[in-house]
């Protein structure tokens, strides 16, 4: 007898799915690096988290460090590059697309770093389920999807939810740096974040730009349209402020 699988309930997320083709260089890359990938359980979405997934952190990295975690970094050009400059951190990359994953790993061994994990997943959910209150120093969102068209701006990552859920994980005094090419979306996420009774504005403005951030891919065609970059920077106030 025929049997009908339950259709999959679309998610709304901050991201497309892209292709998972890879090339010579990331297949290598993903088949030799693969110990630095973290691997969890899902619900019925691939790129989903489920909720009763754990990672004892200190276990994967084998000590007690600062942790930090960006999200969708992309093909690791920061990750890799901080991670190499601060050796006594630790960082976890939650990327959706896999090639991606694989030109982070390639990246981060050239540049001799053991101090990064990967997992595969949507950054919400694993932030949400994998990262407990109050245990990160510093928390990534670069260049997010800006989804230009108002009926898509449900989809944008920062929002209030998500402000919240970013307060709840980080430690006290830790640091959410964020940056966007797009005026609108910058705006935006100064409107939901200046007012959150949690976060504290460490500019009271924009931020300079963060110096240890090296310009990917992505950012060097904002400044070639001739977009302003806009960078952020939180700081998690303390519950006895």
């Amino acid at each position: 007898m025929d049997e009908t699988l339950p259709r999959v309930q679309r998610e709304v997320v901050s991201f497309v799915r892209r292709s998972a083709r890879m090339n010579t260089s990331q297949l290598k890359a993903w088949t030799d690096l693969q110990h630095w990938v973290v691997t969890v359980p899902t619900r019925q979405i691939s790129t989903s988290v489920a909720p009763d997934a754990r990672v004892d952190w200190p276990a994967v990295f084998g000590r007690h460090a600062p942790l930090v975690v960006e999200l969708g970094g992309g093909t690791g050009d920061v990750i890799a590059a901080v991670a190499a400059r601060q050796p006594a951190r630790d960082f976890i990359a939650f990327e959706v697309f896999e090639p991606a994953v694989a030109s982070t790993l390639s990246k981060c061994a050239r540049a001799g770093v053991t101090n990064v994990r990967v997992v595969v997943a949507n950054g919400v959910d694993a932030l949400a389920t994998l990262i407990d209150d109050g245990s990160l120093s510093e928390l990534w969102t670069f260049f997010p999807d800006p989804w230009h068209k108002k009926r898509h701006h449900k989809r944008r990552l920062v929002s209030a939810a998500f402000a919240d859920l970013a307060a709840r994980t980080l430690a006290p005094d830790a640091l959410w740096r964020l940056a966007t090419d797009w005026d609108d979306y910058a705006l935006a996420m100064r409107a939901v974040l200046d007012g959150h009774p949690q976060l504290q504005n460490c500019h009271g403005g924009w931020a300079p730009r963060w110096q240890d951030r090296p310009q990917t891919r992505y950012e060097a065609k904002g400044v070639a349209a001739d977009r302003t970059i806009h960078d952020l920077c939180y700081r998690r106030t303390r519950d006895d402020a």
